[in-house]
């Protein structure tokens, strides 16, 4: 079941790569911060020692999905940064438009 949400969870990544996100989608994507393979910011992961929620809507950029998990860059209060997040993090997808 988990190999099967990772599948889902990578298809629909990919699409929006291809094609970003369909009119009013986004999603609040929480993960495991201290997961090993986890990369973020050291003052994001000391802010987020566990977990942690993004939103991908208006503004992201440099979104690259992997077999492992996908690489984006998120605006923090007008800064940019690169985050990995592997599908193995991952606590929730959720999408608030449906």
């Amino acid at each position: 079941m988990h190999r099967a949400m990772r599948g889902l969870i990578r298809d629909v990544l990919t699409d929006v790569a291809a094609n970003g996100l369909p009119g009013d989608h986004h999603f609040f994507i929480t993960f495991d911060t201290s997961h090993p393979d986890s990369e973020l910011a050291d003052w994001l992961s000391d802010r987020y020692p566990e977990e942690m929620t993004v939103v991908m809507q208006n503004w992201y950029d440099n979104l690259d999905v992997g077999e492992d998990g996908f690489s984006i860059t998120l605006n923090f209060g007008d800064q940019p940064e690169p985050l990995f997040i592997p599908y193995d993090a991952f606590k929730t997808l959720v999408d608030p438009s449906v």
